[in-house]
């Protein structure tokens, strides 16, 4: 994407913008999601690589089923929750030295499969900037709160990949 860290408190965030083109990218974010897990997800997270695996199922989902017209899919609030969390991740994760997911990048590459229309890629990109400012801006040091949101948003964004490709992928 671009070459500023958003990770730096002081700078801001840099926020999440995707390119209007589509179809590139999803035989790279299934390998990504298939490959071996990172240290975050098999060491310090327990059921990361579940998660790795289910969000990679999604992945093949959203490249099998595109809408054929401007009305939300049934799993739009799903993946509006999925991407705020990336967005939280993108932060917290840097700020507690946990973890070498880009989940920006990751971010990024499952909105570009989804195939979605202006409103929707705003909508959903916005949705990731919401959850990287929310904890940006009560989260300046990495504290046992920062260490359980991490947790939690971990075991939410299972949940919700799981719940993704169980209703829409199967």
């Amino acid at each position: 994407m671009d070459e500023l860290n958003p990770r730096d408190a002081a700078r801001g965030p840099t926020p999440l913008s995707i390119p209007p083109h589509r179809g590139e990218g999803a035989a790279r974010l299934w390998q990504q999601f298939s490959s071996s897990p990172s240290p975050l997800w098999g060491g310090i997270m327990a059921g990361g690589s579940r998660l790795r695996g289910l969000l990679g199922g999604i992945a093949v989902a959203l490249m099998l089923a595109s809408p054929a017209h401007a009305i939300d899919p049934l799993y739009q609030r799903q993946m509006e929750r999925l991407t705020e969390i990336m967005g939280s991740l993108y932060f917290l994760e840097p700020l507690c030295e946990t973890g070498t997911e880009d989940w920006r990048q990751q971010a990024s590459e499952l909105i570009e499969l989804d195939e979605p229309d202006d409103d929707r890629r705003q909508r959903l990109a916005g949705a990731f900037n919401t959850g990287y400012t929310a904890f940006a801006r009560l989260h300046k040091h990495c504290t046992p709160s920062s260490r359980e949101a991490l947790t939690r948003l971990l075991d939410e964004a299972q949940r919700l990949a799981r719940d993704i490709h169980t209703r829409f992928a199967e």
